[in-house]
């Protein structure tokens, strides 16, 4: 994860966006220091409820920009789901429900569950139960599971975002159990997706979803340029990477 080596053309600082003061001081101890490029262009208008589309790069800082604009507007209400991020693999459901729990480590009230497919659905129940979150991180179809059965009230749920959208709109199952939760949430929400590649079919079928969204496509590689971004990688085995993430 990049951290600190974001510097937008039009660079300002977090502080321009006004945010509340426990989720920058966050922010500020996570090592951001500039907003990128894609951070800059969505966060004002996202953080006014806009629906978003938007399409860059990985390594862009496109989750701060769902992460930081669901913590802004979302004014938790104990026991009740105000905000729903769908993503196609657990690895990428348990990094941004991570990077959820860095953002809001100063919004004492805000909960955070993560819940995806191959896990024990009893044992999720259970811990649902005990600890109700405001923020639900999922892959669909086991999301769809709990909601139907009860366990999980998206009635209330005001910020509905799909990360790598472009994975689960394509896959026709996935597809459909996403058009299901959509259709269990109000129907004035905010709705944010992001991707790193979208064809023009996929961006029609994105903006059936939304209402007059902002569009940010970075088409042009030259457009946005990366600075000061390091990527490191540590080779494993298959059955060695769960436990990895978790250590990590």
């Amino acid at each position: 994860v990049a951290k600190k080596g974001y510097v937008g053309i039009h660079s300002t600082g977090f502080r321009d966006f006004l945010l509340k003061p426990e989720l920058l001081r966050a922010i500020v101890d996570c090592g951001f220091e500039h907003p990128s490029e894609v951070q800059h262009e969505c966060i004002p208008q996202a953080i006014l409820g806009m629906d978003v589309l938007c399409q860059a790069k990985s390594g862009m800082g496109k989750t701060a920009v769902f992460v930081i604009t669901v913590l802004q507007q979302l004014d938790p209400v104990p026991g009740e789901v105000g905000a729903v991020v769908l993503c196609h693999t657990r690895e990428l459901a348990y990094q941004i429900s991570h990077e959820f729990e860095r953002f809001s480590t100063f919004l004492g009230d805000v909960t955070t569950a993560v819940v995806f497919g191959g896990v024990n659905i009893k044992t999720q129940k259970e811990q649902l139960a005990l600890q109700p979150p405001n923020i639900v991180v999922a892959t669909p179809g086991r999301l769809k599971a709990l909601a139907m059965d009860g366990t999980l009230s998206l009635k209330k749920c005001a910020h509905f975002v799909l990360d790598e959208c472009d994975k689960m709109l394509e896959a026709l199952d996935m597809r459909a159990d996403v058009q299901e939760i959509f259709k269990m949430t109000p129907h004035d929400k905010q709705v944010m997706m992001f991707t790193a590649t979208l064809s023009k079919e996929l961006r029609a079928l994105c903006k059936k979803f939304m209402n007059d969204p902002m569009e940010i496509f970075v088409d042009d590689e030259t457009k946005l340029t990366l600075h000061g971004l390091v990527q490191h990688y540590i080779k494993l085995e298959e059955s060695e990477k769960n436990r990895k993430l978790n250590d990590l």
